[in-house]
């Protein structure tokens, strides 16, 4: 009964950011891990990282590590996906994920000069 909506998305440069935004509502997210995926045009969804309800773990696929972070701001019921040093290749629409079943429909970010 989670219900996700994703925010932030955007045309953003080669090397520049962007802080995408997954508000819960109907639940309190802090109960539960989230996970971030992504697919771009022609390819499977791709997993790129998560965080555990308790914030002590974090995991982040070897293309965005280093690049990527998750956090949460729990009073705002909010997972945050803070991106930097952007590539074009991390074009794609990004969805976050609830407790392995629930799903925002997405934003799209476009990384482009």
């Amino acid at each position: 009964q989670l219900q996700l909506v994703e925010s932030g998305g955007g045309l953003v440069q080669p090397g520049g950011s962007l802080k995408l935004s997954c508000t819960a509502s109907s639940a309190t997210v802090s109960a539960y891990p989230i996970a971030w995926f992504r697919q771009s045009p022609g390819q499977e969804r791709e997993g790129i990282g998560c965080i555990s309800s308790n914030d002590r773990f974090t995991y982040y696929q070897n293309s965005v590590k280093g690049r990527f972070t998750i956090s949460r701001d729990n009073a705002k019921n909010t997972v945050y996906l803070q991106m930097n040093s952007l590539k074009p290749e991390d074009t794609a629409v990004y969805t976050c994920n609830a407790d392995r079943l629930y799903w925002g429909r997405g934003t799209q970010v476009t990384v482009s000069s």
